[in-house]
């Protein structure tokens, strides 16, 4: 099903985002963890994609597993730098074949794990052409990735917004943040977007910091803040992941807490394809 009618239809609820496993022998753990969090009622679960397409077939099994052994809606992360045009048909021709009709439309990055890979040679150079070129197939439900603190290439929060303006503008249904730690960002970045007309939903992106080294080091990357006070917290518990786990998670169920409070109506979870920490933070919400 399509996930711009199912927002249509459902006035809440929760999403889950997972990466593809390694091999085709962790599709049983992988499957468990599915199962898990499907007693949520998710309004869709997403699968990510490889910088570079790097995991295009692991991403499109993982897909059919979930669709072949649950009931539950699926979307495609798709990033399109180095790509072609051609390509891009074929996957999308597959998706179709697969009942698979929403998709996550990202610019991506280049692989680090791939030293020949010419970004040049894609035919995509920005996500709001790959936007346009989905739309045509008249088929999938458009999502993009939207900054709340601005995308660390933009050269100003301005002009992140006019980016993703045109974005937004050349075909998507709904946005999904990248993750944040501080509702305020959220807040001005819906106060942004409401003043530059823009009117589709965005999910607010949820990772709970429960491993604060790892976390400091990819919102260093992706230009996203850490309060000062969760990194104090977390200083004394370092070499203590249990009580360092602790710490995060109430974080998170406090951030949910108040974005629930003000009035945000759907929460997506970036779960790092375990069950347990997304479960114990939606079981503290209130129902």
């Amino acid at each position: 099903m399509k996930i711009r009618e199912i927002l249509k239809k459902r006035g809440k609820g929760i999403s889950f985002e997972f990466f593809p496993p390694k091999s085709a022998e962790g599709k049983e753990g992988f499957m468990k963890v599915v199962n898990k969090l499907k007693q949520y009622d998710p309004l869709y679960v997403s699968v990510t994609y490889g910088a570079g397409g790097t995991t295009q077939d692991r991403t499109g099994n993982t897909l059919k597993w979930i669709k072949q052994e649950t009931d539950l809606t699926v979307m495609s992360h798709l990033t399109c730098i180095g790509a072609t045009k051609p390509a891009m048909d074929n996957l999308l021709d597959d998706y179709k074949a697969n009942s698979i009709d929403n998709i996550l439309a990202l610019r991506g990055d280049p692989p680090k794990n791939v030293p020949d890979f010419d970004p040049a040679k894609g035919e995509f150079k920005y996500a709001r052409e790959l936007v346009e070129f989905v739309k045509k197939y008249n088929y999938f439900s458009i999502a993009v990735a939207v900054y709340p603190e601005g995308h660390q290439e933009s050269p100003s929060i301005e002009k992140d917004m006019e980016y993703t303006k045109q974005k937004i503008d050349a075909g998507a249904d709904f946005g999904i943040t990248q993750m944040f730690f501080d509702n305020r960002y959220y807040y001005d970045f819906m106060d942004r977007a409401q003043k530059i007309g823009i009117t589709i939903p965005i999910l607010p992106g949820i990772m709970p910091i429960t491993d604060c080294k790892k976390i400091m080091e990819f919102a260093s990357f992706c230009n996203a803040t850490v309060p000062g006070d969760i990194q104090k917290k977390m200083e004394p518990v370092l070499d203590k992941p249990d009580e360092m786990r602790k710490i995060g998670i109430e974080y998170a169920i406090r951030q949910c807490e108040d974005l629930l409070k003000n009035g945000v109506k759907y929460l997506h979870f970036y779960t790092m394809n375990k069950s347990e920490t997304a479960s114990e933070i939606i079981d503290a919400l209130p129902k």
